[in-house]
């Protein structure tokens, strides 16, 4: 029992590593937090609603997850193939594309919350 809990000590500590290796090196996860930070204060001002918040909080952690995802899919493809590979080149393209999708349904989710407030 406690070699497990020891265990997810040490789990908790790698992901709080990861967390503070990709906001501190990554400039896509940079401006991600930074527009996260910018909504969260957006938040505060227009006194959006529980559930509001909850989207909010819930698309700002997906995508820079989502962000984070990418950036491991890139490293791990830059490893295993440093030269220019048409391969590597569609899987760096495929996970970009899923970040893509996912910053647009944060745009509709900020829209859906913060255009009827604005005007």
């Amino acid at each position: 029992m406690l070699k497990f809990i020891i265990g997810r000590i040490k789990s908790i500590g790698y992901a709080f590593k990861g967390a503070y290796l990709l906001i501190t090196t990554e400039a896509s996860i940079k401006v991600q937090f930074f527009i996260g930070v910018l909504v969260t204060i957006a938040g505060f001002y227009y006194d959006i609603s529980s559930t509001e918040w909850i989207l909010q909080i819930l698309t700002i952690a997906l995508i820079i997850s989502i962000e984070g995802l990418n950036t491991a899919v890139e490293e791990i493809a830059d490893f295993i193939h440093p030269d220019h590979h048409t391969k590597i080149g569609l899987i760096k393209d495929l996970a970009a594309g899923a970040v893509f999708i996912t910053a647009v349904a944060a745009i509709i989710v900020g829209c859906i919350i913060y255009i009827p407030k604005i005007f």
